[in-house]
């Protein structure tokens, strides 16, 4: 029997697009311009999957949703919106919907979500209440990378999972597990955050699951840690990749059996708590090295989630400053708006801080500069000169010359045969001149290079130290 698909959507190009597409692949279409036709073929029985728009005459497509879950709970729907924001994404998944879509969407996209729909035979689950959720919701973007990111996100909240967030430094990590936090279904118990790369690595276990008085010298009281703090909310695990072996084996005990210990007691303490991490580091090569358990992060893994570099969504770029020169205006700051070169030029940039980058340089626009247009020669000052950045000084070579040299040198030695650990030897040799030159272009800021080479500072001042890096003084 031929699926039936209702199409709601007061847009005739978009309804015309779908009802071909759905057709062409089988099935039978019928299409409105309002929510009230299509809710009274829903009280008539008609329909095997609803696809339908937020913003129509007559009826809000969101609203829909509930009514048509109490009515026919079986019928599927799918919420497409050219509001493409975080908010549309979880309103969509608390409403019950089965999937949401943002415009414009990829017309393989929506068959495939059709007929994943059709093929489901489990009932929808019921729809969770994330509380009074305002627009003003923590990231602002309409790139498809970022709605990939809200369609993740607003799925997670309804769930106790455990996820992994990644991306590099400045992309947003801690937001997103704010964002699991806030709209989920702990939003009432505690955040807590823990960077593991800001703690003594002899430290970490006593931070994260406490101590008893006498436990250790200098333990003079009870210690409460994180997971203790965290019960009945969320626990932060930052930069997991940073956590020491040993830390690695408790946590990971703490995951498989679900309770812990503090250091020196002997009552196990149920660990109620939902576990988000997060790293800019790739775990599987820690992993493959050795300084990652490969069992940990199975279980830490259970759900990745991308946060992606401004790079990637460079679509989002005037959006955010216009963001960020309003949030600083409410502080104080001096709001300002950008000519049209000023934006072409910041889409040109390569952004390695990300938002965090944008932001910085935002606020600095706002407090530096008396124009109330910023063009597009003060981006450039601000930014650097690209050319004038990336010259080579006098004798030293390229990275793809130190490249060519170690390939040409191994080939030779060894007669053409390829030889182990070439990578590691050129990540070694490079890895002096890419911090000096770092150092360099950012006068000295070591916190600045740290979030440009997406390192730790504490990792990048030991670096700067076992190299033997001399550092012009009054750096950051």
């Amino acid at each position: 029997m031929t699926a039936t698909i209702l199409i709601a959507d007061d847009d005739r190009a978009v309804r015309t697009v779908l009802e071909r597409a759905l057709n062409r692949h089988g099935f039978d279409v019928r299409a409105t311009d309002n929510g009230g036709t299509l809710w009274t073929w829903i009280e008539d029985g008609i329909g095997d999957i609803v696809i339908t728009d937020v913003v129509m005459p007559g009826e809000n497509g969101l609203d829909l949703v509930p009514r048509i879950r109490d009515l026919r709970p079986d019928l599927k729907v799918i919420v497409i919106s050219a509001r493409n924001t975080l908010h549309t994404a979880v309103k969509a998944n608390e409403r019950g919907a089965y999937d949401y879509l943002p415009k414009p969407f990829d017309l393989n996209e929506v068959i495939g979500v059709v007929e994943r729909a059709l093929a489901d035979p489990a009932e929808i689950p019921q729809g969770v209440s994330f509380g009074h959720v305002e627009e003003q919701l923590p990231f602002v973007g309409r790139s498809a990378a970022m709605q990939a990111v809200y369609r993740m996100l607003a799925r997670l909240m309804a769930t106790d999972l455990t996820v992994m967030i990644v991306g590099e430094s400045g992309t947003g990590k801690e937001l997103a597990a704010r964002a699991l936090h806030d709209y989920g279904r702990r939003r009432n118990g505690p955040f807590v955050a823990i960077n593991m790369a800001a703690i003594p690595r002899e430290l970490v276990e006593a931070e994260l699951f406490g101590h008893e008085k006498g436990a250790f010298t200098g333990a003079t009281t009870r210690g409460v840690g994180r997971f203790e703090q965290a019960q009945r909310g969320t626990l932060f695990l930052d930069e997991i990749g940073d956590m020491p072996l040993d830390a690695q084996t408790r946590l990971l005990r703490v995951l498989q059996d679900g309770c812990f210990t503090t250091i020196g007691g002997r009552e196990p303490i149920k660990a109620d708590v939902r576990i988000v991490a997060a790293t800019h580091r790739d775990l599987r090569r820690l992993v493959s090295s050795g300084a990652f358990r490969e069992d940990l992060y199975y279980r830490l893994n259970v759900v990745p989630l991308r946060m992606p570099p401004l790079r990637e969504r460079t679509e989002d770029i005037a959006e955010l400053a216009a963001h960020f020169f309003l949030r600083g205006s409410h502080a104080g700051l001096s709001f300002k708006s950008l000519s049209r070169d000023a934006i072409d030029v910041m889409l040109l940039h390569h952004w390695p801080g990300n938002v965090r980058e944008l932001e910085n340089l935002v606020n600095r626009l706002a407090v530096l500069y008396a124009e109330d247009t910023i063009s597009g020669e003060i981006i450039r000052n601000e930014l650097g000169d690209d050319k004038e950045r990336d010259k080579v000084p006098a004798g030293e070579e390229t990275l793809g010359e130190a490249i060519e040299r170690h390939v040409d040198r191994d080939f030779s030695a060894t007669g053409g045969r390829p030889s182990n650990g070439l990578y590691y030897r050129v990540l070694r040799e490079m890895e002096r001149p890419l911090i000096r030159r770092t150092l360099a272009a950012t006068r000295g800021n070591q916190l600045k290079a740290a979030e440009i080479l997406g390192l730790n500072r504490n990792t990048l001042r030991k670096k700067i130290s076992d190299l033997q890096i001399e550092v012009r003084r009054g750096s950051g």
